[in-house]
């Protein structure tokens, strides 16, 4: 029998699994790395990892995708016929026996078939979203992450199953183990963990999320040349911001009148459907009522408290075309 090319380590705590999992390169990592996560570049994961940006929160979504792997798991499991590992279920993290910074926490294992080898087990992905999927629109960074793990776990299959929210819609898609894609990764993984993260090489900044994030105040003095490609935006900008100015105005003036009409009523609904089953065209309600703080009340009452809690925040820096 194979000897297993990782090792399994069970945290003792929810709190140590999350620890362990800072260690090395998660899956759900790689699809960034490899620039393919719309939500995330490889320079915003480079400082999220080295401590610059706080760790992501978890979040309802997040949340909510935690509780509804256990329904997924069990979806995939009618749907396919294969035998969900129970086991699998919970804090626990493959590491790479020769490289230990490759990762992961599978969401759930299941069995080939018959066999109750640890070979004879693949992966399944669960994943639960708001956008609209299918075999033919798999998101990019959902098949890195499947693929990495199939890899780190020398399997042969895996499957992804995903529950679409907003139609109930459930689907799946197996993943064969593909040496020659998942040795790509590893060699990407590899340079990133060594360079960027040890070494601490700063990748290339992609988007102007990560041009914010980097240059977060203007360098006092300092002036540059514009290129002929800058200039025609610059140009171009000139020309767009009138028309959007006077478009802001008709905007503004055709709410007016709509507001105006419907004086203190909530709903404007089509003529005729009045006395039966009115059909709105446009509402206009009265947001509930809130709470704010009287910051400039509490400074003239309590000066000092109010000099003990406050902070400065850095300027916004601001885009201005002379």
């Amino acid at each position: 029998m194979a000897k297993a090319t990782y090792n399994i380590i069970r945290p003792a705590t929810h709190e140590d699994w999350l620890k362990e999992r800072t260690l090395g390169i998660g899956s759900s990592e790689v699809g960034t790395i490899l620039g393919v996560n719309p939500w995330e570049t490889p320079y915003q994961l480079w400082r999220r990892k080295l401590g610059i940006d706080p760790p992501k929160e978890e979040n309802d979504a997040m949340r909510w995708g935690h509780y509804l792997e256990d329904a997924i798991a069990q979806m995939f499991q009618d749907t396919t016929g294969k035998t969900i590992i129970k086991a699998s279920a919970g804090d626990w993290i493959a590491v790479d026996k020769d490289r230990d910074f490759l990762r992961v926490s599978p969401d759930r294992t299941y069995w080939l078939g018959d066999s109750r080898a640890n070979s004879a087990k693949g992966i399944v992905e669960c994943k639960s979203t708001g956008l609209k999927v299918d075999a033919d629109s798999i998101p990019e960074y959902w098949f890195t992450q499947l693929m990495y793990q199939i890899g780190v776990m020398n399997y042969q299959e895996g499957y992804l199953a995903w529950l679409c929210l907003t139609n109930r819609s459930f689907g799946t898609m197996r993943v064969d183990r593909d040496k020659d894609f998942y040795a790509f990764m590893v060699d990407k993984l590899d340079t990133f963990w060594r360079e960027n993260l040890v070494g601490g090489k700063e990748p290339e900044i992609v988007t102007i999320d990560d041009m914010v994030l980097k240059y977060t105040r203007s360098n006092p003095g300092k002036t540059i040349e514009v290129t002929d490609e800058i200039m025609a935006d610059i140009n171009e900008l000139k020309m767009i911001k009138p028309q959007l100015d006077e478009l802001t105005k008709q905007k503004k003036e055709i709410e007016d009148r709509i507001k105006f009409a419907m004086a203190d009523a909530e709903t404007l609904c089509l003529p005729g459907t009045l006395e039966s089953n009115p059909k709105a065209v446009a509402t206009y309600k009265s947001a509930k009522d809130s709470t704010k703080f009287d910051a400039d009340a509490f400074k003239a009452d309590h000066p000092d408290l109010y000099d003990q809690y406050c902070k400065t925040v850095p300027g916004t820096r601001r885009l201005l075309i002379k």
